[in-house]
C-alpha cells in the first residue's frame, strides 16, 4: 500500500461565509479568500422546494454555511450546493469586464453594438463608466459563454462525431 496522494480535477469549492442581502441576493465568501454577491430569486423559483424562501424573508435570512462548506442551508431540509453557487454570475459587472469580455470576443465598438442590439455610442460608455444594465450584463455573459462552446466544439469536434 501507498502513501501516495490521488488529485482528479480541480478541488470542491467551499464556503466560508454566507450573508443573506436584499431581493434574495446573498454575499459569499469563499475559502480561496473569492467573495462575490449572487441573485438567488431565479434560482428560488426554478423548484418546488424552494416555495417557502420566495415570499419568507424572515426564513431567508436564516441561511448559514453548512458544515463542511459545501453548501448554504435553510433548516434541515433546503441547501444549495457550494459547486452550484460557484457557477452563478456576480450582480456586478462592471466597465472592466465588459471590456474584457469584448477581448474575449475579439468585437470592435461595432460589432458589439451589432450583439446587443445597441448603439456603437453606448458600447463606447459602457466601455468608459457607464452603468451596465443588467439586460446588457447577461447578454454580454451569454455572448461569452456561447463564444466559449463554440471554441470547445471546434476544438474538440471530430470526437463529438465519433462518440
Amino acid at each position: 500500500m501507498s502513501d501516495d496522494i490521488i488529485t482528479v480535477g480541480a478541488a470542491l469549492p467551499r464556503l466560508l461565509e454566507a450573508y443573506p442581502g436584499k431581493d434574495r441576493q446573498v454575499h459569499l465568501v469563499w475559502k480561496s479568500g473569492h467573495e462575490r454577491t449572487v441573485d438567488l430569486a431565479p434560482v428560488l423559483e426554478s423548484r418546488r422546494i424552494f416555495i417557502p424562501l420566495r415570499t419568507d424573508d424572515d426564513l431567508f435570512r436564516t441561511l448559514k454555511v453548512s458544515e463542511f462548506g459545501d453548501a448554504i442551508e435553510w433548516g434541515d431540509d433546503i441547501d444549495l450546493s457550494a459547486v452550484w453557487l460557484s457557477r452563478l454570475p456576480s450582480i456586478v459587472f462592471s466597465n472592466v469586464d465588459f471590456i474584457k469580455a469584448m477581448d474575449e470576443l475579439g468585437m470592435t465598438l461595432d460589432g458589439m453594438a451589432l450583439a446587443l442590439d445597441i448603439s456603437r455610442r453606448l458600447v463606447a460608455d459602457y466601455r468608459k463608466d457607464k452603468p451596465i444594465p443588467r439586460h446588457i450584463a447577461f447578454a454580454t455573459r451569454y455572448l461569452v459563454d456561447q463564444q466559449a462552446v463554440n471554441d470547445n466544439y471546434e476544438q474538440h469536434g471530430e470526437s463529438f462525431k465519433e462518440a
